[in-house]
């Protein structure tokens, strides 16, 4: 095939680089940090996308859209907000080119200076509260819930594909309410939202909790978020949902009427997930032979496959393949049959594997005369001839076996490499021996913090919601701790 993966045990990262190629996901671009998503890569995100924006219509949510461009001095409004991104934007200074007089192709022309530059959106919050400015007037104009799908630049000096490039694909959600208790019920919502899509179609377990001070979003008061363990034990941060309080709203000067007849500046939240979803899909679940999709994100959830020794014998194949097709199609299932002539059923099993395919099928001319198939399952590699009677209703309910499988083997995963810490020696040798999660205390400081983060690579992932108050004292200056805290090394 030409498309071998090294082990994810010899070089993980390499093992990850390699198969996004491998598997037709995506490659680099010719714009340095900046990806291209191929069309099988593209589908998997499609279906990211619908399964979400379903859950963000069914709680209110509308979609609109914002500019790509934001006026610099837009981003000066919010102190923490500018200093927070101020170090990855990208700047559009002039809007014209001109041939150059020397003959050296083209160049910007000096006189077509900007009067005031232009920021290519990093995140949209100071131009969509600009424009909110203009959109609530009273407590009627309340709650205002929307969403955009888009893309933004924030200008990385190290990237990887899908988990950290300069420019990406996300979803944005920007919501204005008329009390404080109702933007953070808007954010804890759209935190579960989060959970459930990760944990119901990514089929990957995550914990919820809240960011340190030192981790919230730039402009927040407070940052929520789910966070999942990846293959290699580093945690992954999947989903975030911000309480602005009124500090874009001050910023901006968004004030509603209130029923009472007095002038008040609304509360604001924003949320959202990318394309860094994809990374951590291939990283929950994949192993040395490929992809391993979830069948509610796989674009092709059956393959069927004919083994023929002539063209009579496929004909006659084909035909009984096209009823099983139907009967799946019509319980919604993906199907694909491939009975292209341009590689052998060894190649296609092979390279079916490589992509995720949850579920194969193959039938030759014995299955034929038998009345059977063989089916393969992606997750567990195993394969058994099963009748061809009831094939679709057997499909279906293994295609959601498969999920709750994937699931599980993530959560084992995630159990296996959790460990309470008491001892700052304890806490570093995990770290290097075995990685994964670690619940230890910390005395609350941002200066410990930072310090274990200089001193390990290790960053509190969030504080756990519900976490049981338990007296203890912080791993690295002994101070008095309430509660652990979750740590782990990250993408």
């Amino acid at each position: 095939m030409g498309k071998a993966i090294p082990s994810r045990n010899e070089n993980y990262s390499e093992w990850y680089n390699e198969l996004v190629k491998a598997a037709n996901l995506a490659e680099n671009s010719a714009v340095r940090g900046c990806m291209v998503i191929k069309p099988y890569g593209f589908s998997i995100w499609e279906k990211m996308q619908r399964a979400l924006d379903d859950m963000f219509k069914e709680t209110g949510h509308e979609n609109a859209y914002f500019p790509l461009f934001i006026p610099k001095s837009f981003l000066s409004k919010e102190a923490n907000h500018v200093e927070g991104f101020a170090k990855e934007c990208a700047v559009v200074t002039h809007y014209r080119l001109k041939n150059d007089p020397n003959g050296g192709g083209v160049i910007v022309d000096p006189d077509a200076k900007l009067e005031e530059e232009l920021i290519i959106r990093p995140t949209s919050e100071t131009l969509i509260w600009s424009t909110y400015k203009n959109w609530i007037q009273s407590y009627r104009d309340l709650p205002l819930l929307v969403n955009q799908w888009a893309n933004v630049v924030r200008w990385e000096m190290r990237t990887r594909i899908f988990l950290r490039t300069a420019e990406f694909l996300w979803q944005e959600g920007h919501t204005a309410h008329a009390t404080a208790n109702e933007a953070m019920a808007e954010t804890r919502q759209m935190l579960e939202i989060y959970a459930r899509f990760a944990e119901e179609w990514m089929a990957m377990p995550v914990i919820k909790g809240y960011k340190t001070a030192n981790e919230r979003f730039a402009g927040a008061e407070e940052t929520l978020c789910i966070e999942a363990m990846m293959q290699d034990g580093k945690a992954l941060q999947a989903g975030t949902s911000h309480f602005l309080g009124q500090n874009f709203a001050k910023a901006f000067d968004v004030k509603f009427q209130t029923k009472e007849g007095g002038l008040e500046h609304v509360w604001g939240t924003s949320w959202g997930v990318s394309t860094r979803l994809m990374g951590a899909l291939i990283m929950a679940h994949s192993d040395d032979a490929g992809l391993v999709l979830p069948p509610k994100l796989a674009p092709i959830q059956v393959v069927i496959v004919p083994i023929y020794r002539s063209d009579e014998q496929l004909a006659q194949i084909s035909e009984k393949v096209q009823e099983i097709v139907a009967a799946l199609r019509k319980k919604g299932i993906s199907v694909k049959y491939d009975n292209s002539d341009a590689n052998k059923p060894g190649w296609k099993f092979a390279e079916y594997e490589l992509r995720g395919v949850p579920v194969r099928l193959a039938m030759g001319g014995r299955d034929l005369e038998n009345g059977t198939i063989e089916l393969a399952r992606r997750d567990t590699k195993t394969k058994e001839t099963v009748e061809v009677a009831g094939i679709a209703e057997r499909i279906e309910a293994l295609l959601d076996e498969i999920q709750q499988n994937i699931y599980q083997k993530a959560l084992d995963l995630r159990e296996a490499n959790t460990h309470r810490v008491d001892s700052y020696d304890a806490f570093k040798q995990i770290l290097d021996d075995k990685g994964g999660f670690i619940l230890a205390h910390w005395d609350g400081t941002p200066e410990t913090e930072e310090r274990i983060k200089e001193e390990t690579k290790a960053t509190i992932r969030c504080i756990p919601y519900n976490a049981p108050q338990e007296n203890g004292q912080c791993i690295l200056t002994g101070k008095p701790s309430t509660q652990r805290v979750l740590f782990a090394r990250a993408y």
